[in-house]
């Protein structure tokens, strides 16, 4: 069963009684809003996984709402799914362009809104996983999931033995790494022999040019990351 919490936003009694009904079924915390100032009160005081949110609010009208918590730190990254009637579509494309995930057509089909739900729960979690591994130092950025590493917003094009490297020394910036550690921790599938680390260390310097001596020698010991 589901434990997340989400805002519904409605000012029509009975849409917001199904849409609570059947959340509620499937084991999700509903917060209920009539109006578009309460939305916002709800939304900044307890921070839901997600907020269904109609766009023909009385007062603050859905588009205000959805703008006002785009713009809020604490509230920019809670995804909102947006409601509205077919004659809304140009207010649903500004929704989008402001930062709403996704939107659906009333009248709606409680299956279709529960999957756009789940769906939109889904993204919002891969991406906290992916950044939650990313590394960064300084200008350096190192996606291991794409096996993708930048300088300064440039990608560099590193061989996969480069890139494991890479990701290995930038996970513990300053720790001196041996040649048997890297090869243990940073190539655990033997892409790399003790004797071509030294070449692998070559390559990548060169491909991050004018930083190269930020992937420093340490004279009998080994290599770490510095500088950066």
């Amino acid at each position: 069963m589901a434990n997340e919490t989400i805002l519904v936003v409605d000012d029509e009694q009975s849409i917001l009684e199904l849409v609570q009904y059947n959340l509620s079924q499937r084991g999700y915390r509903v917060l209920p809003a009539e109006t578009g100032e309460g939305a916002i009160q709800t939304a900044r005081r307890e921070k839901p996984d997600l907020i269904v949110l109609d766009l023909m609010l009385p007062g603050i009208d859905g588009l205000d709402v959805c703008r006002f918590l785009k713009a809020e730190e604490d509230t920019k990254d809670i995804p909102i799914l947006m409601l509205s009637a077919r004659g809304e579509e140009d207010d649903v494309a500004l929704g989008m362009e402001m930062g709403a995930d996704d939107y659906i057509l009333k009248p709606f089909s409680p299956k279709v809104l529960l999957a756009r739900i789940r769906a939109a729960l889904r993204r919002r979690q891969d991406t906290a996983d992916e950044f939650a591994s990313i590394i960064r130092v300084g200008p350096l950025v190192v996606n291991p999931k794409r096996y993708e590493a930048s300088l300064g917003g440039e990608v560099l094009d590193l061989t996969l033995a480069e890139f494991k490297l890479l990701y290995l020394l930038a996970g513990r910036p300053g720790k001196v790494f041996t040649r048997e550690e890297i090869l243990q921790e940073g190539n655990s599938k033997g892409d790399v022999s003790a004797r071509s680390v030294d070449v692998i260390i070559a390559g990548l310097r060169q491909k991050l040019g004018a930083s190269y001596d930020c992937v420093e020698t340490v004279r009998n010991a080994g290599y770490r990351l510095v500088n950066l």
